[in-house]
C-alpha cells in the first residue's frame, strides 16, 4: 500500500514540478515559447533562494490536513497539522579588537535549510522536487500554449495550458508514467514570471506494475500564490484530490494546505 502512496505523492511532486516550470513564463511567451521554456531551465537553478529568503524573513503558520475515504465515500482517517516558522534575526557576534570585519556580512547565520515534512509522505517516502529535475528532456514532454491575459491580485497575468506533447513519451521509470499524463493550467505573473496560480490533472488513468498491484485513476492538484512587497512568491494555498485503487480495494485521499497569519519579523 505505501508504494502506491508514494507513486500517487510523486505525481503530486510533479504538479508542483510543473507549477514552477511555469514560474519564468513573462511577455516573451507572445512571441517565442521556447525562449520562455529556456527561461524556466535558468530560473530552475535559483529556484530554492526565493523560498529560503521568505521562510528566514517571515513567520506564518502552515495548515495541512488529510482525509482518507473509502469507496463509499465514508471518512475513515484524518491527519491535521500545524507548523508554525518563526525565524530568527542572524547572530551578529561583537568584533574582537583589532580583528578585521566586513560589515553586516561577518558572523551571519545563513538560514537553515527546511527539513522535509514527515506528513509530506503519506504513511509512505516522500519524494522531492530532486526527483523530477527540471530539464530539457521533461520540458519537451508538453505543448505550452498562451491563453490570454487575465487580471490576479491586482496584477496581469498569463495564462497558459499545457499538455503531452505525445501519446508515444518514453518511459524510463514509473515516475515518468504520470510525468507523461499530465496537464493542466497555469497563472504566471506578467511583470515577474512568477507563478500565480495552477490546477493540473492526470489526463488518464495510471497502472503501477502493469495494474497488478494498483492505479492511481484521478488525481488533480490546484495551488495559489501570493507575493511579498520585497517580491518574495509564496504559496498560500495547496489542495489535492486523489482516486486510486490498491488490488481490490478503492481509496480517496484529499489533502488542503494553507497558510495564515503571515508578518515579517526582520
Amino acid at each position: 500500500m505505501n508504494r502506491i502512496r508514494r507513486q500517487a505523492l510523486g505525481l503530486v511532486v510533479l504538479l508542483g514540478a510543473v507549477c514552477s516550470m511555469a514560474d519564468e513564463v513573462g511577455s516573451n511567451s507572445l512571441a517565442n515559447v521556447d525562449k520562455v521554456l529556456q527561461r524556466v531551465l535558468e530560473r530552475a537553478k535559483a529556484e530554492g533562494k526565493n523560498d529560503r529568503e521568505f521562510r528566514a524573513h517571515y513567520a506564518f503558520i502552515r495548515n495541512k490536513v488529510t482525509e482518507h475515504r473509502n469507496s463509499k465515500g465514508n471518512l475513515k482517517k484524518r491527519e491535521e497539522r500545524r507548523v508554525q516558522n518563526d525565524p530568527k534575526p542572524p547572530v551578529q557576534p561583537l568584533p574582537l579588537a583589532g580583528a578585521h570585519t566586513d560589515g553586516a556580512q561577518e558572523g551571519q547565520i545563513p538560514p537553515r535549510e527546511p527539513r522535509p515534512d514527515a506528513s509530506d509522505d503519506v504513511k509512505g517516502k516522500a519524494f522531492e522536487k530532486t526527483d523530477f529535475p527540471f530539464t530539457d528532456d521533461l520540458l519537451k514532454r508538453f505543448r505550452f500554449t498562451l491563453v490570454r491575459r487575465e487580471v490576479v491580485n491586482g496584477r496581469s497575468a498569463f495564462m497558459m495550458d499545457f499538455e503531452p506533447a505525445s501519446d508515444d513519451l518514453p518511459v524510463r521509470s514509473f515516475k515518468d508514467r504520470f510525468i507523461n499524463k499530465a496537464a493542466g493550467r497555469v497563472w504566471v505573473d506578467e511583470a515577474e514570471g512568477a507563478l500565480v496560480k495552477a490546477d493540473l490533472h492526470l489526463t488518464e488513468a495510471v497502472n503501477v506494475i502493469g495494474g497488478l498491484v494498483g492505479s492511481v485513476r484521478q488525481c488533480k492538484y490546484g495551488c495559489q500564490r501570493e507575493r511579498t512587497p520585497e517580491g518574495l512568491w509564496f504559496t498560500t494555498q495547496v489542495n489535492w484530490h486523489l482516486e486510486g485503487r490498491q488490488v481490490f480495494f478503492n481509496k480517496t485521499i484529499d489533502y488542503r494546505e494553507t497558510r495564515e497569519n503571515l508578518r515579517k519579523v526582520w
